[in-house]
């Protein structure tokens, strides 16, 4: 643990840089390969006291013993995950504790490798900014500020040297197709552009996941087209990304797809090999003509 977190504490060296230690750390002490990117057993979170508390992850506590099943979930390297369900179903506060942005109330949670739950705010801090990148439905971008700019934030918290962020932010930017944006403040650009650089954003550091809240729930049909292509690209390229959707058009482009009920995990479907390309790009025309607006354009 201790050789993990000074792999993260190295914040000159930049996101991935300074993670790289870590990963290498995880690696060696397995022999059976790279340890999944998120690893939770027996997750619990619940809220209040006594005949008032609420559970709002882990299910309902057995009639004879009194406990909660939990969660259990193993997400691979590369692999490309949709958690669906309706609202109280428990998506949001899993998001959160995968997020470390919350704590569950029981059960052990691994991140690439580094068991979260016995970190103080400090460490939780650094594992946010070197192994998750978040994007959220509402962008989050800081106004009046240039595209640039936004992106290069997370590598300025890690202590990046300017040149080095600068050219990082670049290389995001026109990983999303922003190259020409780097100017643009948010007033300047469109609700699809702004995900998009929030998308650079959360690229920039190199993290082991990418962890996207409704990214697309704020966009219309074709800045949605263009956010889950990219998030297509980054998946096929080694990416881990966890899409946290109630909509289905998000969801058929994951490779494996979790069904939240009552903090429970009631469905877990695989639609695509974690070793390969995500839905949409192992046969481009198939996976178009059973898209929704295909089937709604053919029956007009």
């Amino acid at each position: 643990m201790r050789q993990l977190l000074r792999g993260l504490g190295r914040g000159g060296e930049g996101g991935h840089r300074a993670g790289a230690p870590a990963a290498a750390a995880a690696e060696e002490e397995s022999p059976w390969g790279p340890s999944p990117v998120i690893e939770v057993r027996s997750l619990l979170k619940t809220y209040g006291h006594g005949d008032a508390v609420v559970r709002a992850l882990g299910g309902p506590p057995d009639p004879v013993t009194g406990d909660s099943p939990g969660v259990n979930l193993v997400v691979e390297q590369g692999d490309m995950i949709a958690v669906m369900g309706s609202s109280g179903s428990g998506k949001s506060t899993l998001m959160n504790i995968l997020g470390c942005l919350d704590v569950p109330t029981a059960g052990r949670y691994l991140l690439d490798g580094i068991d979260v739950g016995g970190l103080d705010e400090h460490q939780l801090s650094l594992v946010r900014n070197r192994k998750i990148g978040f994007v959220f439905q509402s962008f989050n971008l800081v106004p009046r500020t240039p595209a640039l700019a936004q992106v290069e934030l997370p590598l300025a918290y890690a202590g990046v040297k300017t040149a080095e962020r600068r050219r990082r932010a670049r290389a995001a930017l026109e990983l999303v197709g922003l190259a020409d944006r780097v100017d643009h403040r948010p007033n300047e650009l469109s609700g699809g552009q702004q995900q998009r650089v929030a998308v650079a954003r959360a690229l920039v550091t190199a993290p082991a996941m990418l962890l996207a809240d409704e990214p697309t729930g704020n966009l219309d049909s074709h800045s949605t087209e263009d956010v889950l292509a990219i998030m297509d690209r980054l998946n096929a390229s080694g990416r881990t990304v966890v899409l946290i959707t109630h909509e289905d058009e998000v969801a058929r482009h994951a490779k494996r797809v979790l069904r939240l009920v009552d903090g429970q995990i009631v469905a877990d479907i695989r639609q695509a090999p974690v070793d390969g390309p995500p839905p949409a790009l192992r046969d481009p025309a198939v996976f178009a003509a059973r898209s929704p607006h295909a089937l709604t354009s053919g029956g007009s």
